[in-house]
């Protein structure tokens, strides 16, 4: 699918106003399930899972690793064999794609090893940070061997296992980097500490640790005059079990913001208010804006504001960035303007976060300030239209982007495939639920 022309809804020719949606596995939970299974004693189910192109490249790296990996993506299970003492294979070459997590979470543990390994990448992934990740690494006693541009990909990881026991990461670029070392560090056996500089995305960090200590490994956090540090003891392995992925929060909040947007009520099946996933303070943002939630045991509930009047907000996102771009595609359809701050960080993802938002706003009419960490948006200054949007290749782009089409006539959402990364059968759910409401 080269574009997908998103259908404008008539607000006043909306038949069903209760709908319920399902939604992928979380791919932050997915990637994390696997790597914990990878490295636990014994075997490991993993059910619920997230079948995607991130999630497939991490799955085909760790078997390119010598691991048994066995998915049936019918069921949505995957089975994992994992080793607690050693990677089975001491040299390979593996391919991450653009998988993020997949990128950051296999570079710890190669140099948390023992053996030579050669990382590549997609030329997106090659434009992401990973300098602070092969500091750390280089500090704990790996010889990373950068084969382009020094610290990105692609490189040749070498280790003999860990040499030092304490070390400092800097998580302002990426929280995945904390998280990666978190995980893998109990590999040699004896106590580990790691100081964190910086504060992004602790919601993440406490993903981690939960989902460490779910599979037998306790890391401790300690704060001290502002310092925030991990002491992950001695003596611990993880332990092979049989472990369900939630539904992703971060997918849901499409959704969540379609009934904002169209006055309904849709509720996402399975999604709970006590979940890991940090995206689930967006929906605090949707109630300030005029929404209305409920969980109940099937699903949490959002009821948009009769005919999706929305209010402005301010809002600090700092611990759940992936969303920016969704408030980004209703603040045009507030009655006051929009700022989302603490979002710097988004500049290196899968693309330019922030000039994306401004960009494509701007190709559609609306006023858009770029701020140092975020951004403004005026509904009064602003003329909306119709357009393509531009996707940057990036899946976020497009599926925050596709909401504003169904206030706006004519918005084309350009590389809609872009999705597959996390979310691929994205725009056929997203059209389901539109031919729904005209039932």
């Amino acid at each position: 699918m080269e574009q997908y022309a998103v259908e404008m809804i008539d607000l006043n020719n909306i038949k069903n106003k209760d709908i319920t949606v399902s939604v992928p596995g979380s791919k932050s939970i997915t990637n994390r399930a696997l790597l914990l299974a990878v490295l636990a004693r014994g075997k490991s189910v993993l059910t619920g899972v997230l079948f995607s192109d991130d999630s497939r490249y991490f799955m085909q790296c760790v078997q390119a690793l010598g691991f048994e990996v066995f998915a049936d993506e019918g069921a949505g299970t995957v089975t994992v064999v994992g080793d607690a003492e050693k990677i089975p294979k001491q040299k390979a070459k593996i391919y991450v794609g653009s998988a993020g997590t997949a990128a950051r979470f296999l570079t710890a543990l190669l140099g948390l090893s023992e053996g030579e390994y050669f990382l590549d990448a997609s030329e997106q992934m090659k434009k992401r940070p990973m300098a602070p990740l092969l500091s750390g690494l280089r500090e704990l006693g790996a010889e990373i061997i950068c084969g382009g541009q020094e610290g990105h990909f692609p490189f040749t990881v070498k280790s003999a296992g860990i040499k030092k026991r304490e070390i400092s990461v800097n998580i302002d670029d990426s929280s995945q980097f904390l998280s990666a070392l978190l995980i893998s560090c109990c590999r040699g056996g004896a106590d580990f500490t790691i100081h964190v500089k910086g504060s992004h995305g602790m919601a993440y960090i406490d993903m981690t640790s939960r989902m460490m200590r779910e599979f037998g490994v306790r890391a401790l956090c300690s704060k001290e005059n502002g310092e925030i540090s991990y002491f992950v003891p001695g003596g611990q392995s993880y332990q092979g079990r049989n472990y369900a992925v939630e539904p992703d929060v971060s997918a849901a909040c499409y959704f969540y913001a379609m009934a904002m947007l169209l006055g309904i009520r849709i509720r996402v099946a399975g999604v709970k208010m006590d979940t890991v996933q940090g995206d689930i303070a967006f929906l605090q943002v949707l109630e300030r804006m005029g929404g209305t939630v409920k969980e109940t045991g099937e699903g949490i509930i959002l009821a948009g504001p009769v005919g999706g009047r929305l209010r402005g907000v301010e809002a600090d996102m700092h611990a759940f960035s992936d969303q920016a771009l969704t408030l980004a595609a209703l603040a045009p359809f507030a009655d006051t303007p929009t700022v989302i701050t603490g979002i710097r960080h988004i500049r290196g993802q899968e693309c330019d976060r922030i000039a994306a938002i401004c960009t494509e706003l701007k190709r559609l009419g609306v006023f858009c300030e770029e701020l140092a960490d975020g951004v403004r948006i005026d509904p009064a200054r602003s003329c909306i239209h119709g357009g393509t949007v531009h996707t940057y290749d990036d899946h976020r782009v497009a599926m925050s982007f596709s909401l504003v089409g169904l206030r706006v006539p004519d918005v084309v959402i350009d590389n809609p495939d872009c999705c597959r990364k996390t979310f691929e059968d994205y725009f056929d759910v997203f059209g389901s639920v539109c031919r729904e409401m005209k039932r």
